[in-house]
């Protein structure tokens, strides 16, 4: 299994630098990247190159990437009803049948007039404060962070969210990622600044990481861009309606549930201490 390595750029002002070269490069590399089949990740063709290569040959894990809300947390956040807070019904019709995989509503509202920018950040982060009180630990959390402690792979968190809601996180549930950023880190996901800035803390490659999220728009293309394995967390089956058939970035991987991540990892990574 063939990776391209990271080029060694750890300073954001570069980074786009290393967007263009090296997630390009490593996406070229990637584009027939076999995925796992199992009994909750459907539509996956199990690689027979992969299953034949001996352990010694796959890609060492030495770091996992995780988004919060939506992964490590259950849903609680309306996105619909954030989004037509801050754009008007119609205007959201609009920009959801432009944007198969997602509105970047952040994006979307950074070149606003100041004032107008500020109103839909204070609808943004009222709707984010009535998550937090129903915020709830996503089933096979615990346990998978349980399982790569034991291995030693280390384990970061990458949200849109504010930073005190990865600090409520970390409180309530007593799991420190560590670094964990939060959208005052700037550029924020789906940009590759956050991914490679922890890899360059973690002094390891992006392609010895593994990025893991629900969102195509957010979590998998960070990953694919900052040139990292990726894994999409689609509970419902969502991502497997035909208008997702032609997005630009695609996971490595797909699983139904937390708990079918560790067998991911197992059968493609070297996870040895």
């Amino acid at each position: 299994m063939t990776r391209v390595l990271w080029c060694g750029c750890v300073y954001k002002k570069i980074f786009a630098v290393c967007d263009e070269k090296c997630g390009a490069r490593s996406r070229k590399q990637r584009s027939g990247m076999p995925l796992l089949i199992s009994n909750f990740a459907k539509g996956f063709i199990f690689s027979k190159q992969m299953s034949s290569h001996p352990s010694a040959l796959k890609t060492r894990l030495r770091g996992v990437v995780f988004d919060m809300d939506g992964t490590l947390t259950v849903p609680v956040i309306d996105f619909p009803a954030m989004y037509r807070a801050v754009l008007g019904d119609a205007e959201y019709r609009r920009l959801k049948a432009e944007n198969p995989s997602g509105i970047d509503i952040l994006g979307h509202i950074e070149a606003w007039p100041p004032h107008k920018k500020q109103k839909a950040y204070d609808a943004i982060a009222e709707v984010e404060r009535q998550g937090l009180q129903r915020l709830q630990i996503m089933p096979g959390a615990s346990e998978l962070c349980a399982i790569l402690d034991s291995k030693k792979i280390r384990r970061g968190l990458i949200t849109r969210n504010m930073k005190s809601a990865v600090d409520l996180f970390h409180e309530r549930f007593g799991i420190t990622f560590s670094p964990a950023l939060s959208r005052e880190f700037l550029p924020y996901k789906p940009d590759p600044a956050p991914l490679l800035h922890i890899c360059s803390l973690w002094e390891v490659q992006p392609n010895e990481v593994i990025m893991i999220g629900d969102s195509l728009k957010d979590d998998v293309a960070c990953g694919r861009r900052a040139g990292a394995f990726t894994c999409l967390l689609d509970q419902k089956g969502i991502y497997d309606s035909p208008e997702y058939a032609d997005v630009e970035f695609k996971p490595d991987f797909k699983v139904s549930t937390l708990a079918d991540v560790y067998s991911v990892l197992d059968v493609n990574f070297d996870l040895s201490t």
